[in-house]
């Protein structure tokens, strides 16, 4: 965004008006408010204060007589009456006769409500309208707004305030990266004398009920900007972002022309929800429409088959969100500054609950404050055994549910206030839903535990393996998917290049048949992550030595025993965390993610870095 000269004319007109107003109120205005400074009274109080000789000055007028006392400046006037001797009685009072008695107030007076008090009346004014139009136009905190109207005359001056997320806890790491954008729209000119530019597209990815959305509206706010969101979620028209051609029946513009309209400037912030759910079919690619959309050379000419102009897109703020990167095209990809939102610590949900959901719920559900308290221990085993998730959507849905039973209960049992505690919380909300597979209490040979990602978080496999007499063969069962499959195989073949060092039999493996299976057998599993995991346990299972039960392992392994860096580290190590491990291996390479990773979640956990297989079974086996 540039920066734009100052132009005079607006600010000029502002005050031309506001002067042309005194001057209508000085001459209109003046006499009426002169006129409701006279007082009326009766004739016969008149008349008294005549005979008492109170009445300083006097004027006689057609239908009404105007008098001021000899006690007080104010003016007095009263209908005048048929009364033949009320000269004389004016005389022999010592009245004195006035042609025209000056109707005026005080100087002070007439100065503070004709001048002074339009004045401030017109500098707040100013005020409002200027804020109003910086609002508009989506100016940030601390910019100043010239051109009245148009969202795109603005300059951006140096902000002390920084954007606040008031709404979301946690993505300490989200929120620095996205405050270095904030800072670059406040004074876009430090960073351009030193080379840098501002990404188009932020693409904020990471499990569902993470706070994407509420990041995007957060930033909105920040920034003052107008907020717009499209949700792309089961999109596969290229229509739908392109707009139709008028040439077809129905036509209307796409949903990029319409955001634009409905935020009413040029330059807001536009959300694209559920990016990755986008898909295909043979009326167009939507993943290459969005590609003009959010690539910062051309969208600054971006064209809607309905409106047949162009539209300068270069300005918008877009923030998409995904759940998964693996459905967006690299292209796509490319065009965005991809930011990872990782799921919440349980201290992290326990203070968005307590927060931001347990009052949210209360107010929903038209209770007080008073009327129902959830204990800390309450919140953390809701956390733990009736939700599974990355994020706090399903927490919000059981605080939801009690209430609800708490509401029930007030109306039916007339009861003050309920307060849910560890030990109530099944009569609320049933029995326990889910529970982690906990450390094995004794080590045992051919289980090992290994660490997974998945949609809702991090969770632990425990893998078995068994050996039989047979033939050689090698079973896989559990649902594995293609990749953890070739790990398994991996692991036999390093092992079997091994056999010599580890006194293994030179014709074991024609003679027994080893079994590799992962539960839960229902659920499907695949990843590059398990391949030591397996490994391990075959070793383990084939040579008859123990593996530590408080031990898990995450990473891949090669032919030659080199074990590669894998992703999901923090939900991985959360998830061994919880399960009450106290040794984790972790490759080498993933030394930098650990140090990244908040103390709250490795505090208790022994990390230790592996680089080959021989150092993993030096650990893991007894």
């Amino acid at each position: 965004m540039n920066e734009v000269k100052t132009p005079k004319k607006p600010v000029i007109n502002f005050w031309i008006g506001a002067l042309m107003v005194l001057l209508c109120i000085n001459i209109f205005l003046k006499p009426y408010i002169q006129k409701m400074q006279i007082q009326d009274v009766k004739y016969s109080t008149f008349i008294s204060q005549t005979e008492k000789k109170q009445v300083k000055e006097v004027e006689v007028q057609e239908n009404k007589i105007v008098f001021t006392l000899k006690d007080d400046d104010k003016i007095y006037e009263t209908a005048k009456m048929n009364d033949p001797e009320l000269i004389d009685r004016l005389s022999e009072s010592g009245a004195k006769f006035s042609g025209e008695i000056n109707e005026t107030m005080s100087p002070l007076a007439s100065f503070l409500l004709t001048w002074i008090l339009p004045i401030l009346l017109f500098m707040w004014l100013g005020k409002r309208m200027q804020k109003s139009l910086m609002d508009k136009s989506g100016g940030g905190a601390g910019s100043m707004m010239f051109g009245m109207g148009k969202s795109n005359a603005k300059i951006y001056v140096q902000s002390t305030n920084g954007i606040k997320f008031s709404d979301v806890a946690g993505e300490d790491e989200a929120k620095e990266n996205l405050q270095e954008i904030v800072d670059y729209l406040h004074d876009p000119n430090k960073y351009k004398t030193i080379g840098a530019s501002m990404p188009k597209g932020v693409l904020l990815v990471g499990p569902p009920g993470t706070g994407k959305t509420s990041i995007a509206k957060s930033l909105s706010r920040a920034l003052k900007k107008p907020y717009v969101r499209i949700s792309l979620g089961g999109v596969r028209d290229e229509a739908e972002i392109r707009g139709h051609r008028k040439t077809y029946v129905g036509a209307m513009p796409g949903r990029i022309a319409n955001g634009i309209k409905q935020a009413g400037v040029k330059n807001p912030l536009m959300l694209l929800d559920e990016i990755d759910k986008v898909s295909n079919d043979y009326k167009g690619d939507t993943f290459s429409a969005l590609l003009e959309v959010l690539d910062g050379e051309q969208n600054n000419k971006f064209v809607d088959h309905y409106l047949e102009v162009p539209m300068d897109l270069s300005e918008v703020l877009f923030i998409t969100t995904a759940n998964s990167l693996q459905t967006i095209p690299r292209p796509l990809l490319d065009r965005m500054e991809v930011i990872e939102v990782t799921s919440y610590t349980e201290n992290e949900k326990l203070h968005i609950a307590q927060e931001h959901l347990v009052p949210k719920q209360i107010e929903k559900h038209g209770l007080k404050a008073d009327q129902v308290t959830i204990s800390k221990n309450a919140i953390w085993k809701m956390a733990r055994n009736y939700t599974k998730e990355a994020g706090v959507r399903q927490l919000e849905r059981k605080i939801g549910d009690i209430c609800r039973k708490v509401a029930m209960e007030i109306l039916e049992k007339k009861k003050t206030s309920i307060h849910v505690t560890e030990r109530n919380l099944e009569h609320y909300l049933g029995k326990e839903l889910y529970s982690y597979q906990m450390a094995n209490e004794e080590d045992e040979v051919g289980i090992v535990r290994g660490l997974a990602w998945t949609s809702v978080g991090g969770d632990t496999l425990q893998i078995e393996v068994n050996v039989m007499p047979g033939e050689g063969e090698i079973l896989l069962t559990g649902q594995l998917g293609d990749v953890m499959k070739e790990s398994a195989r991996t692991g036999i073949s390093y092992i079997r290049s091994v056999s010599k060092e580890h006194d293994i039999a030179d014709d074991f493996f024609k003679k027994h048949d080893i079994h590799i299976h992962i539960p839960e057998g229902a659920v499907p599993k695949d990843g590059p992550s398990a391949g030591i995991t397996m490994a391990t346990a075959i070793m383990s299972a084939v040579t008859g030595r123990k593996v530590r039960a408080d031990l898990a392992m995450t990473g891949e392994i090669t032919l030659r025993g080199r074990v590669l860096p894998i992703g999901g580290l923090k939900e991985k190590l959360l998830a061994a965390k919880n399960a009450g491990m106290k040794t984790v291996l972790v490759p080498a390479k993933n030394e930098r993610d650990v140090e990244e990773i908040s103390t709250e979640i490795t505090k208790g956990l022994e990390i230790k870095f592996v680089t080959h297989m021989d150092e993993v079974l030096k650990e893991a086996l007894v």
